[in-house]
């Protein structure tokens, strides 16, 4: 491919964590925002920051961002005034007096170790005593109360040491300080963390911000609360990819047209309260889309939109549309209804990046990745508008990487940047540079994974959820058409409700996931639900004090990722 000509790829990280937050406790329930914030977000910028030529796009959901901004201001006060920090985990790391209830401190050394054994915890040997010793005596609550502060306050200290990002722990000599010391912890050891901590949360933003400003990173936005647009417009599109699902007894999500614009004007206002601007791209939750949802985004004035491969595929199968040169999902296209471009993910390519590569040699895999994409630069050749997607969760992938994947992303963006026959640019990008996308007469609606929406509906478990959803959407719809509430109050009504709807909850029911996440966004889903009732000022139904879905199963990279392709 001549150099006038090269291969145009696009790295695009989706940055995604649903609401944690308890409002009736006031605290998270868990803590992946903060310790993702503090690991992935953080290299994520790092890295980019360090090949100024590299180019990618970071996708945001809105409701991540004003958690982090949350945590930030939590940790700020702690700091200054030693107001508590309404997260159970940092909160314990960060008081000088360590609870001394049996069940916080089990339920505080049980959270430590949700880590990634082999990449996280066996990387320290500190640490690995400590989990051993922990592990040894879990099972039986007289014995752990002989497990005293000293060890309590060494495992929270070490837990979060882990987390914390790569390029951090190399340039930050407080982290090496820490490291080196490996016991014995005094309550400063970790006033000075929990400070760390505040730094690197109160720098994500920010960074991101200006890595846009500088042109090398295009940031654009989910809807709000992370919902599936496609369901919220009609339930029955599920059918569209699979005819036989079964579907839940509510035929249609009530007024969801409303409130598919209302988490789209939303989540446009919180991107630009963040980062001062509007998006010209959304990457839509889960890459989900119908043509409705296209023509939602396009009324919403978004230049481009993103899926899955085995959307695209159905969808020119349902067409039998045929393709010239390379493989169709090396192209945007246009739907006929909606003035807006689709890119559609390399399953391969990103799948390889999300499961296979964390156990080669960082400079294998990139060599590996490049191959591949000479090869569809050579197949393409002809093809001034072929455009190679790589979409992907930006987060999760790396604790199965060897530290973080320091050297498989460093290797990455230099490789790329540098190759002569590749262009690292951005979906805005492309369209500048006059990439036409073809036309499509219609899309079959679905999501990234596996090109359905059997993820988020189909199941039991997840029928029933949306069935609580649906009546709880129309006791809302029901109080708000009496005009008895404030106009602040609506607007916590419609907030709380937009948690609800977000697709995370979806996603985890169901038998086939993990059973302690599954227990974990069972109890969530519905404390968000029971708060919902009590702002309308109605009584939550009964079931919503019982657990409907349980779990059991043991998926791949524990359930949190997913391929594209069966």
């Amino acid at each position: 491919m001549s150099a006038d000509r090269r291969l145009k790829v696009v790295l695009c990280w989706h940055m995604h964590q649903p609401c944690y937050f308890d409002p009736g406790q006031k605290r998270y329930q868990l803590p992946w925002t903060y310790l993702h914030a503090v690991k992935d977000y953080v290299d994520m910028a790092a890295h980019l920051e360090a090949v100024p030529a590299a180019r990618a796009v970071v996708n945001f959901a809105p409701i991540l961002l004003e958690q982090i901004d949350d945590y930030t201001r939590q940790v700020r006060a702690f700091l200054a005034t030693n107001e508590p920090i309404g997260d159970m985990l940092l909160n314990a790391l960060a008081q000088p007096e360590l609870p001394q209830r049996v069940d916080e401190r089990v339920a505080l050394m049980q959270s430590c170790l949700r880590a990634n054994e082999q990449r996280l915890i066996k990387r320290f040997p500190d640490y690995v005593r400590l989990v051993e010793l922990m592990r040894a005596v879990q099972d039986d609550k007289e014995a752990l109360g002989y497990l005293n502060d000293q060890f309590l306050a060494d495992l929270l200290v070490w837990y979060h040491l882990a987390w914390i990002a790569e390029c951090v722990r190399r340039s930050d000599t407080r982290v090496q300080q820490l490291q080196s010391k490996g016991r014995g912890y005094t309550a400063e050891d970790r006033r000075l963390l929990v400070r760390l901590i505040g730094e690197l949360l109160n720098s994500v933003i920010p960074r991101y911000r200006r890595l846009a400003e500088q042109g090398q990173v295009e940031l654009s936005v989910t809807p709000y609360a992370h919902p599936i647009l496609p369901l919220l417009l009609d339930l029955r599109s599920a059918r569209q990819a699979i005819p036989d699902v079964h579907l839940p007894v509510l035929d249609h999500y009530p007024n969801g047209g409303e409130r598919a614009q209302w988490h789209l004007r939303r989540g446009v206002e919180v991107f630009e309260r963040y980062f001062g601007f509007r998006p010209h791209g959304c990457w839509p939750s889960e890459g989900s889309v119908s043509d409705a949802a296209l023509g939602v985004l396009a009324d919403g004035g978004f230049r481009w939109a993103a899926s899955g491969e085995q959307v695209l595929r159905n969808s020119l199968g349902a067409h039998h549309a045929t393709t010239s040169s390379g493989s169709p999902v090396h192209r945007p296209y246009r739907v006929a209804t909606a003035d807006i471009a689709c890119f559609f993910r390399d399953d391969g390519l990103s799948d390889l990046i999300g499961f296979s590569y964390s156990n080669w040699h960082a400079d294998d895999a990139v060599a590996n990745l490049v191959q591949h994409l000479e090869t569809i630069g050579r197949d393409c050749a002809q093809d001034p508008s072929a455009v190679v997607s790589i979409i992907m969760d930006g987060e999760n992938a790396w604790e199965y990487y060897p530290e973080n994947a320091y050297y498989f992303l460093s290797a990455l963006y230099q490789r790329l940047s540098r190759h002569p026959g590749l262009e690292l640019t951005t979906f805005s990008r492309c369209l500048d540079q006059a990439v036409a996308p073809r036309t499509l007469g219609s899309l079959v609606a679905g999501s990234w994974v596996y090109g359905t929406f059997s993820t988020w509906i189909g199941d039991r478990d997840k029928n029933h959820a949306w069935e609580m959803l649906g009546e709880a959407k129309l006791a809302v719809d029901e109080a708000l058409e009496s005009g008895a509430f404030s106009p602040e109050r609506r607007a916590q009504i419609e907030q709380q409700l937009a948690l609800c709807e977000g697709s995370d909850w979806f996603w985890w029911f169901g038998d086939y996931n993990p059973s302690d996440t599954v227990r974990d966004f069972d109890r969530l889903y519905r404390l968000h639900l029971t708060r919902l009732y009590e702002l309308i000022g109605r009584a939550p139904p009964g079931y919503l004090s019982y657990a409907f879905s349980r779990g059991g199963g043991a998926q791949e990279a524990g359930g949190v990722m997913r391929r594209g392709s069966q």
